[in-house]
Parts: C-alpha cells; sequence; structure tokens
C-alpha cells in the first residue's frame, strides 16, 4: 500500500485526536462559572419544593383523614410525631410538627393515639422544613362529620430557619365546613373561613 499524502496523514492524526489540556481547562473553567451563578437559583428551587411537598402531604393527610373518620363514625385522630423520632430534633413544641405525623384510629376517644391504637397512615416531614399549627397543639380530633372537634385548623410551614414573610412559605388551612386548602404565605395564619 503507498504512503498517503502528506495532508491526509496530517488530518487524520487531528480527527483521531482527543481534547488538549487548554481545551479541557477552559471548558471546566465555563462550567465552574455557570454552576457558581446557578447554584443560588438552585436553593430557592429547593426550599419551595420541600415547603411545596410538606403543605401537599398535610393536604392529602387531612382529605384521608376527613374520609376515614366518616367511614368510621368520628374517632380518627391526627397526630405530631413526638421530637427525638427518627434523629429529628426540631420539633419540641407542641405546635411544631417538623418530624411529621400519625393518622390513627381513636378507640378509647381520648384525642390522642395511644400505643395500643391502631396507626392508619404515617408521615414523616421533609427535612429542612419547619411546620407550624397556628392554633391548637399536638393533636387534632376529627368528628364523625370529618370536621376538626375543637380549634379551628391551620398550619405555617417554611424552610428552615426561614420566615413566614419568605416566597416559598405557604400554609394549610381548614374552614370550619370542612375545606383544605394551601394558601401563600400573604395569607397565613389561617382565619377560620
Amino acid at each position: 500500500m503507498p504512503p498517503l499524502p502528506h495532508s491526509t496523514q496530517f488530518t487524520l492524526h487531528h480527527a483521531m485526536g482527543g481534547f488538549t489540556a487548554i481545551e479541557l481547562l477552559v471548558t471546566v473553567g465555563i462550567v465552574g462559572v455557570l454552576a457558581a451563578l446557578a447554584a443560588p437559583n438552585f436553593s430557592v428551587l429547593i426550599e419551595r419544593w420541600r415547603v411545596r411537598q410538606a403543605a401537599e402531604q398535610l393536604q392529602s393527610t387531612l382529605h384521608y383523614a376527613r374520609s376515614e373518620a366518616i367511614k368510621r363514625g368520628g374517632r380518627v385522630v391526627i397526630q405530631k410525631i413526638p421530637n427525638n423520632t427518627n434523629g429529628c430534633t426540631t420539633a419540641s413544641g407542641t405546635r411544631d410538627w417538623d418530624c411529621g405525623w400519625n393518622v390513627c384510629e381513636d378507640t378509647n376517644d381520648n384525642g390522642a393515639c395511644n400505643a395500643s391504637e391502631p396507626i392508619l397512615q404515617r408521615v414523616d416531614a421533609p427535612s429542612k422544613v419547619q411546620i407550624s399549627r397556628t392554633g391548637g397543639g399536638a393533636s387534632i380530633k376529627l368528628n364523625r362529620w370529618g370536621l376538626v372537634n375543637g380549634t379551628w385548623l391551620g398550619f405555617s410551614i417554611v424552610p428552615k430557619d426561614g420566615a413566614i414573610d419568605s416566597p416559598a412559605a405557604r400554609g394549610v388551612c381548614m374552614s370550619a365546613g370542612g375545606r383544605i386548602r394551601i394558601v401563600k404565605a400573604e395569607e397565613v395564619p389561617c382565619g377560620n373561613n
């Protein structure tokens, strides 16, 4: 086989080669700058996603608990999971629901989930989110119509160490008539409507 012309050898040599070190460094530098510019926006997006996830989980639980209370003739309780459960240490007060919550059948009708009573649903709250009940305490008792028996229902949900004026903040509200809705920060705390 005769040798290839010099220009063809040069083209083949460059076509088979990879990146040079300088090309690679320039590319990595550009990617680094773009990542540094985008990172703050992602943290806000992640905060909003976590808050929204917690709000939707709470809303779903309230719908579920209401239907179970209607089905069982009342005797259904939603109760916060205690502080220091599964490594969660941010729910020290009775209104702090950061660790999550249980829905149980309240067989002895005392308004609390006791160890002997069946758990119908358990929800672990997303991490790095603060969930506070705006009225009432550590449990919510539902009557046979699926309505709150006692203090009206409202929750505020904010990013960890955030405030209610955070753009990511949300509220979950249940009216006296049983309507459950997720509201924006400016509507928190929930009124009884």
